[in-house]
């Protein structure tokens, strides 16, 4: 390995999100230095109540090998990290926690890179001055659509294109939900047909209630016009019972139900999630399955749409190592 690329990254997270990425940059190093300059090493894993060192091959050593956890700013230290990544759960018991951390690492001048929601939504200024503080970044695309590159559009591609709305489907459990009801199903098999495929959760209940699509559009939105999360109004309508005529009468009239997340510049600190009936030639009728999309609405430039984009740990775990180069790639001609 070139010492002159070798990136070193302190992981926080080990589930499924977590362990794809380690496996990512141990089988696809040599190609991730060849293509962008950068090469991406764990060098400590950490979870609440261990941690440990991969071996120089990338490998995770087995749990029962894991030593105590360290503090944080010791682990930096030890590993001279320039990125710390956090695969923790987005849940309330753990948004302090993983808020303190991004910001130690934060001020440090070390990168963060987060596929972790829950502090976003409520720690936005905070983790913003922090950075600033520390001369370092902070990327969300695990957080926004796993590998739809939402996030990215939000941040940079839309600049002076003077984007005023976003429509959004931006998670694929409930478009593949909406359509088995459309194709006759009950509620019931639709979740767990989505669950035997690995496209629902075990809890869906953040998806078919909308909250978790308005979490990404509140982020998009902080992303695109400043916005503060944590001052952001939510209305929902969720996917339940009563949603099963409505999506059979849609279809019947080649239209398709879809749970559409949206905000508009002109209605700040404003998301919101409806059922509505999509119509030919509406990007978010176009999708199947488990297929998301954002379509960001410029009034001169014209509607900016991307779609698809795994969800799956894999999906997000490419997030996670898209972000990762992003923040320490050497960035020079095309570049």
């Amino acid at each position: 390995m070139d010492e002159a690329t070798r990136t070193d990254v302190v992981l926080s997270g080990y589930g499924p999100v977590g362990q794809a990425f380690v496996d990512r940059l141990a089988r696809h190093g040599d190609t991730l230095e060849r293509r962008y300059g950068v090469r991406p090493r764990v060098g400590a894993v950490r979870v609440s109540s261990a941690q440990c060192r991969p071996g120089d091959d990338g490998s995770v050593p087995p749990r029962s090998e894991w030593g105590a956890p360290r503090p944080l700013g010791e682990t930096f230290d030890r590993t001279g990290a320039r990125v710390f990544v956090q695969a923790v759960p987005s849940s309330p018991q753990l948004r302090q926690h993983a808020a303190q951390e991004a910001v130690t690492a934060l001020r440090r001048g070390i990168h963060v890179v987060t596929a972790t929601k829950s502090h976003l939504l409520t720690h936005w200024r905070e983790l913003d001055a922090a950075a600033r503080a520390g001369g370092s970044m902070i990327r969300i695309s695990g957080a926004t659509g796993a590998a739809l590159p939402a996030g990215d559009l939000s941040r940079t591609s839309l600049r002076g294109l003077d984007c005023r709305t976003i429509r959004a489907c931006p998670g694929g459990t409930v478009t593949f939900v909406l359509d088995r009801l459309a194709d006759g199903d009950t509620l019931s098999d639709a979740v767990r047909a989505a669950r035997l495929r690995g496209i629902a959760e075990a809890d869906p209940s953040a998806d078919l209630s909308g909250e978790d699509a308005a979490t990404k559009v509140r982020l998009l939105a902080a992303l695109a016009w400043g916005w503060d999360p944590a001052a952001v109004r939510v209305r929902t309508e969720p996917v339940d019972e009563n949603t099963v005529g409505r999506a059979l009468d849609a279809a019947a009239r080649s239209r398709r139900l879809r749970a559409v997340a949206g905000a508009s510049a002109d209605e700040p600190h404003m998301v919101y999630v409806r059922l509505e009936e999509t119509e030919p030639g509406d990007p978010l009728h176009a999708l199947t399955g488990p297929e998301k999309a954002v379509v960001f609405g410029c009034p001169d430039a014209g509607d900016v749409t991307v779609s698809g984009g795994r969800s799956s740990p894999v999906g997000a775990a490419l997030a996670l190592v898209k972000d990762t180069i992003e923040v320490t790639a050497p960035r020079t001609g095309f570049r």
